[in-house]
């Protein structure tokens, strides 16, 4: 009797494991340079008809060992649907800022150029939060989308805040027609003295102040397949920073890039992305770098789980007497 009982609770949970890894090769300061990128296993699965499990965890190599390799637990989130389109989730999310850091999770194979845009690597946004979230998605004939989500904020680790304070995200966006969907969000946050540097440690720095409360703003427009042409793909958004300090008062920083691409073929897609990344003078959080960046590449997609990139990017920043030059080709795969 036990076994009969079990069989239909089995057979109702639908488990599915994937993975993706990328390797490159990439010629820069006068050497050619061979690399690991990210192998990352990605779990989904319906336990019933309203309980859903995403699991992501990367494994890379450490940039202090040649031989060893860190492991990150990026995402672990239980998501109930409770009516309709609605849902609640718990875990660790990448925080929906923008739509980027929403849509594309580690897999290389899916990103529209080699690596992330630049405000990631610098540290303008909390790419994780572990907290609740409140979802909705496609509602009515504007396919309207919200996510509410309150959570541990900057500098936090996934079982404890390192202050008091939570953070709070808002984002809406809309998709009026196939192929476009226009976004905005806001980030908040208060940061005790102390407290370190948004989670995955770029370019910030530790609060020195009394107390710094954080607000982020981004908008995003996302547009392919039937706005312009079926043939082109654009990619813009836009994060404005402010920091409020008790003595300084607030500082700004502001980060955008740019992405465009040209499907000429079914396989085809050169690309173009430009980055630009500005800091005021008094910064009291990140390190004031003002950064600009071009990238020009192409993307050959053998199908949907196997792409080949070649790419050149130029870098300035003002920390750096010269701009950096670098080409660097990947293959990405999912598996």
């Amino acid at each position: 009797m036990l076994l009969l009982g079990a069989a239909p609770r089995a057979a109702a949970q639908s488990t599915q494991i994937r993975g993706f890894v990328d390797v490159l090769s990439y010629y820069q300061n006068g050497r050619v340079n061979f690399g690991l990128g990210e192998q990352d296993l990605f779990i989904t699965s319906v336990i019933n008809e309203r309980l859903s499990f995403l699991g992501e965890t990367v494994f890379k190599f450490s940039l202090e060992s040649p031989t060893d390799f860190d492991i990150s637990v990026e995402r672990i989130i239980l998501k109930y649907n409770y009516a309709g389109n609605h849902s609640v989730l718990l875990g660790k999310h990448h925080t929906p800022v923008n739509y980027w850091n929403d849509t594309y999770h580690h897999g290389r194979v899916f990103f529209p150029t080699i690596d992330r845009p630049l405000l990631f690597g610098l540290g303008i946004i909390p790419l994780h939060t572990t907290g609740v979230s409140l979802q909705g998605q496609n509602l009515g004939a504007l396919r309207f989308g919200y996510d509410a989500m309150v959570g541990n904020g900057i500098g936090s680790g996934d079982v404890v805040d390192n202050n008091p304070f939570k953070s709070v995200t808002l984002a809406m966006h809309v998709k009026p027609t196939d192929g476009l969907r226009l976004g905005v969000s806001l980030y908040h946050d208060n940061l005790s003295k102390g407290s370190n540097a948004h989670s995955h440690g770029g370019g910030a720095v530790p609060v020195a102040h009394a107390r710094l409360s954080q607000d982020i703003v981004t908008a995003s427009l996302f547009c392919t397949d039937s706005v312009f042409s079926k043939k082109v793909e654009l990619l813009v958004e836009s994060s404005m920073v402010n920091s409020n300090s008790d003595s300084l008062g607030v500082q700004r920083a502001v980060a955008t890039y740019a992405y465009a691409g040209l499907r000429l073929t079914d396989k085809l897609v050169p690309y173009v992305r430009v980055d630009d990344v500005r800091f005021t003078n008094k910064e009291v959080y990140f390190m004031p770098n003002n950064t600009q960046s071009f990238v020009g590449g192409v993307r050959y997609e053998l199908n949907y789980l196997a792409v080949l990139k070649l790419e050149y990017q130029r870098a300035k920043s003002h920390l750096q007497r010269a701009a950096t030059d670098r080409v660097t080709f990947q293959i990405a795969v999912g598996f």
